[in-house]
């Protein structure tokens, strides 16, 4: 059943991107283009998916002691700025900007093969095997010790 509604989320999520047109990365790319062609309709799709989610999470993260289908709500406590973390979100950050992709609309633009989607997915694909597969580096602070 917990896959099932993944699927389904999944579903909706993906089509949402495409009706939205989210899916194209020229539209990402202009909302990210501040001072050329400018376009702020991102910034009202991702504030819309806002205000419909964030009220539902509240109300069901106080009426609720579970979630449906885990053995408790994965809320993050972590508030370090550690150094992995901030080139992770460097790098997805560049990679967005860059190719105008990041994961859930490259995975939805692929099957209408969105202009460098076949480029950009593999490559996304590679990074994710990487980052799971490639033991941590010791920071700074491990290499003193």
């Amino acid at each position: 059943m917990k896959q099932l509604f993944a699927l389904l989320s999944g579903l909706i999520f993906g089509f949402g991107l495409i009706i939205s047109g989210m899916s194209d990365p020229a539209k990402v790319l202009n909302f990210l283009d501040v001072f050329g062609t400018w376009d702020p309709s991102l910034a009202f799709v991702m504030g819309g998916a806002i205000l419909v989610t964030a009220p539902g999470f509240a109300l069901l993260t106080r009426k609720r002691a579970t979630p449906f289908f885990d053995s408790t709500f994965r809320i993050p406590t972590n508030t370090d700025l550690d150094p992995k973390l901030l080139t992770g979100a460097t790098m997805f950050g560049v990679g967005w900007g860059l190719g105008g992709f990041c994961p859930g609309p490259a995975l939805t633009a692929l099957p209408i093969a969105a202009g460098g989607t076949l480029v950009f997915v593999p490559f996304m694909l590679g990074g994710m095997w990487l980052a799971r597969n490639t033991p941590d580096l010791p920071t700074r602070k491990g290499a003193m010790q």
